[in-house]
C-alpha cells in the first residue's frame, strides 16, 4: 500500500477512486490492521483507515489532512439510501478570545475550505467489515454557503467569548453547531467564564449538521 501524501488533488482523488466499492476490511488488510466486532469500540476507525491508505499528514495538528495540497478528509457514514446518518465533527472550539480572532484564521475555515468527502456505508445491519466506500466527493463551499458558515462561527464564537458558552446549545447555528466533545467528565479545556474571568470546562466540538451535508452530497447525485 502507498501511503505517501499525495502531491496534487489529482492524485488524491485517484487513489479514492481505486477504493470505491471496496469494504473496510479490504483496507485493514492492506493496512495491515484488525477490525473490532462493534464499531462503538471507536467510532473513528474508518476515518482513521481512510486517513492512512490516502496518506493524510496531519494527525492531530491543527491544519489541514493531507497538508502538502490543504485538503481535509471527512469521512461520512450514510444509511441506505446514501443519506448522512449524524453530524460531522469538524474540529475542537478553542474558547479563548486571542484564537478567535476572526473568521479568516479560524481552524473551522481551513478545514472546510476544500474537503474530500468519503461516504461509507453506516447501517448498523451491515457488519463492520462489508462496510463499503463510496464516491469521493472534492468539495469547496460556494459563496452562499460559506457566508452561512462564516455567520453561525460569527454567533456561536460572540456567545463562547462573552462568557455564555454554558447557554450554547445545539439549536444554535444553521449550518455550524456546537456541541460537548468529551469521553468523560474528566477531560477540561480552558474557556471564559459569564464574569469574564478563565474558567476549566469540558471541550466543545464544531459539527456541520445533517442537513448541509445532505446538500453536498446531493450535488453529485
Amino acid at each position: 500500500m502507498n501511503n505517501s501524501p499525495p502531491q496534487s488533488e489529482a492524485e488524491l482523488l485517484d487513489r479514492a477512486a481505486q477504493i470505491t466499492g471496496k469494504t473496510l476490511q479490504y483496507i485493514a488488510n492492506l493496512a495491515d490492521m484488525d477490525l473490532p466486532v462493534n464499531i462503538s469500540v471507536n467510532k473513528g476507525l474508518a476515518g482513521e483507515l481512510l486517513e492512512t491508505y490516502l496518506g493524510a499528514t496531519a494527525g492531530n495538528l491543527p491544519e489541514p489532512d493531507f497538508q502538502h495540497i490543504g485538503v481535509e478528509l471527512k469521512t461520512i457514514p450514510v444509511n441506505h439510501l446514501g443519506l448522512p446518518r449524524e453530524s460531522t465533527y469538524v474540529c475542537i472550539v478553542s474558547m479563548l478570545p486571542e484564537n478567535n480572532k476572526c473568521w479568516e484564521q479560524s481552524l473551522v475555515k481551513r478545514k472546510l475550505s476544500r474537503v474530500l468527502w468519503v461516504p461509507v456505508e453506516a447501517d448498523p445491519d451491515i457488519p463492520l467489515s462489508m462496510r463499503r466506500i463510496g464516491n469521493a466527493i472534492l468539495w469547496s463551499p460556494d459563496a452562499g454557503q460559506e457566508q452561512t458558515l462564516r455567520r453561525d462561527w460569527e454567533e456561536l464564537m460572540d456567545l463562547v467569548i462573552m462568557g455564555q458558552l454554558e447557554q450554547v446549545t445545539a439549536s444554535y447555528g444553521k449550518y455550524l453547531q456546537i456541541r460537548p466533545k468529551a469521553q468523560d467528565g474528566k477531560s477540561l479545556h480552558a474557556g471564559i467564564g459569564a464574569g469574564g474571568e478563565q474558567i476549566q470546562t469540558l471541550p466543545r466540538g464544531f459539527y456541520l449538521r445533517t442537513e448541509f451535508t445532505r446538500k453536498i452530497l446531493s450535488q453529485w447525485k
